[in-house]
This record gives structure tokens, sequence and C-alpha cells, in this order.
């Protein structure tokens, strides 16, 4: 199995999407705040990288619809930063 800085390469991908998360959780949850007021709106403002559009399909017994889209703001790449300072640091 192959290792990154001693640990498997799953256990850095779940670090950088966690880190991703919580860093645009945060990004939204302080964009209303006073006292950021000026730095918020480009630290929360995210960046269409690309974009799936819906797409459904009838099985006639089952219907689903799927599309993805991926647009990161500047704090989730703040957070996928530090979760891999993080995981190569400990």
């Amino acid at each position: 199995m192959a290792r990154f800085g001693g640990r498997g390469y799953g256990f850095c991908i779940l670090f950088v999407i966690i880190g991703a998360i919580l860093g645009g959780l945060l990004g939204e949850l302080l964009r209303d705040v006073d006292v950021l007021s000026g730095v918020m709106p480009y630290l929360a403002r995210t960046f269409p990288v690309f974009d799936v559009a819906p797409f459904t399909v009838n099985l006639y017994v089952i219907q689903f619809t799927m599309g993805l889209s991926f647009a990161p703001n500047l704090m989730s790449i703040l957070g996928i930063v530090l979760a891999l300072f993080l995981f190569r640091r400990y």
C-alpha cells in the first residue's frame, strides 16, 4: 500500500476533504460578520471550476437525477492548505 508521511493516501484525501468542507463552512459563517466586512466578500466568493448540468435517467421503475458542481471559495482552499500542513506535521 502506498504511504505518504507515514500514513496512507486515503487518510490524506480524507484530511483534504474535511479541510475543504470546514474552510467553506467557516467562510459562509463569517460572511456576515461586521468586523470582517472588508475582506470576507473576497474570501467567501466562490470560483466555479467545473459544472456538470443535472441530467435525469428514467428507467420506468426508478428515476434519478445526477449533476456535479465544484465551486470552492478561498476559505475552503485555505482549509485544504491547513489540512495538508497538519497532515504532514503530525
